[in-house]
């Protein structure tokens, strides 16, 4: 058997020297390393480095040369280099029976790694832009994983090496185009001293907070992405929706108040000012923000909406009081007659958004007396019930 084992190595060792069939050398030394007898045979893990070495280098030639030559393959050598050395290395880290380290090659395999590792990042962006995420993932791994490897410890790349963040930024982006919250969190702190795309990476992870449903998390993230990014419409939009579908419109508002500081123009921040107004039954302010807002651009659909609605919500209050006051009535009609034109509006800009006009469009022209546009929109309300029940 052993005889066997001997002349397997020797051959591969010659296809190794000439330089042909180095696929088939390596698969030989796998089958050898399949045998657990075998995991502390330094011939055997040496020929298998030197198998894939060789491959390495003729394909990175071809690439230089500018020859035919798959370019995956190369990156997919360089990752089958990384994984199977570093486990070389931790085995020979085992002590023997004698309780002897043999890690002599543990410096120049480090050395030679090290040299090609960029090859590392570059082929995750070439899986990436192959939108083969999870191989995009595993490149990028192996790259941050060298940080801990016991192999790499002389390069302290976490202080040195200054593309560590920016790779798991792009690790991180895999995991969320993957829906894994895992994946996507797991180089968290790293990614987020990316700088160049520190925005995207909060983001990122804020999503993937809210897929687990750790609001605490969410937050958080927006609350950093706002501070760094007060203009950003993600985090400002977030937040504020957050806060309001908790009621919580102190905190939404001290958000918009925040962003204003920022830009003041802002129409983003206007609006979302004037829907904060009314909810809290500011009517009169949000208004007043919706009508210049619609002078600056008379398309915006949601300002005739809030508009609409403030004079609308008003005269549904009125009505509830007016069986005790009758002298209101008069002016449960007026605000109707001033929320009509808005809500028309509206419906103009926006006529997929049913469900926001159908209800107060109803209640307008019945308390207004329009037989024909009663008539109509009583005809969509039920069309629209029958189709969302």
């Amino acid at each position: 058997m052993l005889s066997a084992q001997r002349k397997q190595i020797n051959i591969a060792q010659d296809q190794i020297k000439n330089g042909k069939d180095l696929a088939k050398a390596e698969k030989s030394m796998r089958q050898l390393l399949d045998d657990s007898v075998n995991h502390r045979n330094i011939k055997i893990w040496m020929t298998l480095f030197k198998a894939m070495q060789k491959q390495y280098e003729q394909g990175n030639e071809k690439l230089y040369l500018k020859q035919k030559y798959d370019t995956a393959s190369l990156f997919d050598v360089t990752k089958r280099l990384f994984v199977d050395m570093e486990c070389f290395d931790s085995i020979c880290r085992i002590p023997d029976k004698k309780g002897r380290i043999d890690n002599k090659y543990s410096e120049k395999h480090a050395e030679y790694l090290n040299a090609i590792r960029p090859n590392l990042f570059y082929g995750g962006a070439f899986m990436v832009n192959k939108q083969r995420f999870q191989d995009a993932f595993d490149f990028y791994s192996l790259y941050l994983e060298c940080a801990g490897k016991s192999m790499f410890q002389t390069y302290n790349y976490l202080e040195k090496d200054t593309m560590m963040p920016q790779v798991a930024y792009w690790a991180s982006y895999c995991g969320y185009r993957l829906h894994n919250v895992a994946m996507t969190q797991q180089y968290k702190q790293l990614a987020l001293r990316d700088t160049l795309h520190l925005s995207r990476a909060i983001q990122q992870l804020a999503e993937a907070a809210l897929w687990e449903k750790d609001t605490v998390e969410y937050v958080e993230l927006l609350e950093k992405g706002f501070g760094c990014f007060p203009k950003n419409p993600f985090f400002f939009s977030r937040l504020t929706d957050f806060w309001q579908g908790k009621e919580r419109y102190d905190s939404a508002m001290a958000v918009v108040n925040r962003a204003y500081a920022a830009d003041s123009t802002n129409m983003l921040f206007r609006y979302a000012k004037s829907s904060i107004l009314l909810n809290t039954g500011h009517y009169d302010e949000c208004i007043d923000i919706c009508k210049k807002l619609i002078e600056e651009d008379d398309s915006l659909s949601d300002a005739y909406y809030n508009i609409g609605l403030a004079y609308f919500n008003q005269a549904i209050q009125l009505d509830k009081e007016e069986q005790k006051y009758r002298k209101k009535r008069r002016r449960i009609v007026e605000l109707y007659e001033l929320s009509l034109p808005f809500f028309e509006r509206y419906r103009l800009l926006a006529p997929d958004e049913k469900r926001k006009w159908i209800s107060p469009l109803y209640t307008i022209y019945l308390n207004l007396n329009k037989g024909k546009e009663f008539d109509e929109i009583d005809r969509i309300r039920h069309e629209y019930r029958r189709n969302h029940p």
